[in-house]
């Protein structure tokens, strides 16, 4: 019995010895002496059953991001996450218009993982989850490895317009201007981008997006039932930076242009067309007062904006002029090329010592340098414009006074308050589905035609007060 039992006690030894054996990666530490990377770089075995590189990597905290990296073989990999809690209040409709809800949302909530891989490539990969549902956001490769180049394809934001281009993270108010509504954002692409200290400049081709199963399913149609293309547009941006030398200031002198034909992410009825929409003030007024319908017989559209932008220590500004024109078929008679525009200015100033700063690399602005050990406080204003009314087409046009204060309590914490007025037109109905006045008979109409001043203004002028509370890591 006794070798019996030791017999046994030998082979459970030797079967836990081969198990600890087998789950134990086999590493082979002879180092590489003719590697760059000297004694962090050795090597393992995959799941495949492949010998692949191994890079031992340090876990960081940088500002509050959770950062992997291994600076000595030019790797690192990184979270960016993004949570954006939203309420809003709205008053000061006229009487008989359509009642606009208070409300809260999920702004944005956004995951994305971030890697810089050896010396010259870059990956990103960005998803939004607000309100349960799945967005695409950013989903591209980047290459570095030729002097003030780089070259970038997947799914990005088209370099075109400042405000549209700057992060939510650290834009100056809860929303973009109503003036940014036809820039471009992200579309899937191929782009280069070249910069010198003074010089920053942009160009690429770019087709449909890609941001929900809706447009995949429009383009499949399209493509799978007619044999339609994608649709393609080029856009090219130059930056002029001539206080680049400063530490403490910047100026912003910007020109962009895109040229862009219709894409096939609209459904299969609606495709040739082209459709400009916006909102007021925030994502929880889901009423856009802005809005000129499905244009038909789109021949292509050619965008522009000019940009100013600059800051000095605490102080911040910005403004821009961008125009939309939206030409008609030839074969169509009597259809003018159609021309929308928007302007907007803006500034902000941190009221507590901190300090602004500008991205050079983005052609763009980013976080701040709180003055203090519990942050800074900084106070904005602006003025945007939004006109949608141009050659048989009223989609409505709007003026908006907004002034705001932001609390940036650290590097991952920001809370904003904003009040607005906004005051649009009479023709601002959403594309026939608001009330903006009362007839000659005293009922209410969405009908600009028929609208009576005698009784009342027309239009819809309200006021709004929002607030986010937003945390980033």
């Amino acid at each position: 019995m006794k070798k019996l039992h030791a017999a046994l006690l030998t082979l459970g030894c030797t079967l836990l010895a081969a198990n600890l054996c087998a789950q134990s990666p086999r590493r082979n530490h002879h180092h590489h002496h003719d590697s760059p990377l000297k004694s962090s770089y050795t090597t393992d075995i995959n799941q495949y059953g492949q010998t692949v590189g191994v890079i031992p990597l340090q876990a960081e905290s940088q500002d509050g991001f959770l950062v992997f990296q291994n600076k000595a073989a030019n790797y690192r990999i990184w979270f960016d996450i993004r949570v954006q809690s939203d309420g809003a209040v709205f008053w000061g409709t006229p009487d008989g218009a359509d009642k606009i809800g208070n409300g809260v949302s999920i702004r944005r909530a956004r995951f994305a993982v971030k890697g810089q891989f050896r010396k010259n490539w870059y990956g990103e990969l960005d998803m939004d989850l607000a309100d349960g549902v799945v967005e695409l956001k950013d989903a591209y490769m980047r290459f570095d490895g030729i002097r003030n180049l780089q070259l970038q394809v997947g799914n990005f934001k088209e370099n075109f317009s400042i405000s549209r281009n700057t992060t939510s993270r650290y834009l100056q108010f809860i929303e973009r201007p109503m003036a940014v509504a036809f820039a471009p954002s992200r579309h899937i692409g191929l782009q280069a981008k070249w910069q010198i200290p003074v010089i920053w400049a942009a160009a690429g081709a770019f087709f449909q997006p890609v941001d929900g199963a809706e447009t995949r399913v429009n383009v499949e149609d399209n493509n799978k039932d007619f044999g339609r293309s994608t649709g393609y547009s080029f856009t090219g941006k130059v930056v002029v930076r001539p206080l680049f030398e400063l530490q403490d200031a910047s100026l912003h002198i910007g020109f962009a242009a895109s040229y862009r034909t219709p894409k096939a992410d609209l459904s299969p009825k609606k495709y040739g067309t082209v459709r400009i929409s916006s909102r007021n003030s925030t994502a929880i007024n889901r009423k856009k007062y802005l809005d000129t319908g499905n244009i038909p017989d789109v021949n292509y559209e050619l965008m522009y904006t000019a940009e100013l932008a600059g800051h000095f220590r605490g102080l911040r500004w910005e403004a821009a002029y961008l125009r939309d024109d939206v030409h008609i078929d030839e074969h169509i008679e009597n259809s003018p090329t159609k021309r929308f525009w928007g302007v907007y200015a803006q500034a902000g100033v941190l009221l507590f010592g901190g300090e602004q700063h500008y991205d050079a690399g983005g052609a763009k602005y980013t976080r701040i340098t709180p003055g203090r050990k519990w942050g800074d406080i900084e106070l904005c204003a602006r003025y945007d414009r939004l006109d949608l009314d141009s050659e048989g087409i009223y989609g409505g046009a709007a003026n908006g006074w907004t002034v705001g204060v932001n609390y940036w309590v650290n590097s991952n914490i920001k809370m904003m308050l904003n009040y607005q007025y906004v005051a649009n037109n009479k023709y601002a109905n959403g594309d026939g589905k608001y009330i903006i006045g009362y007839d000659d008979q005293g009922i209410p109409t969405t009908d600009p035609t028929a609208a009576d001043s005698s009784y009342g203004d027309l239009g819809v002028s309200y006021s709004m007060l929002a607030c986010r509370f937003e945390i980033n890591f």
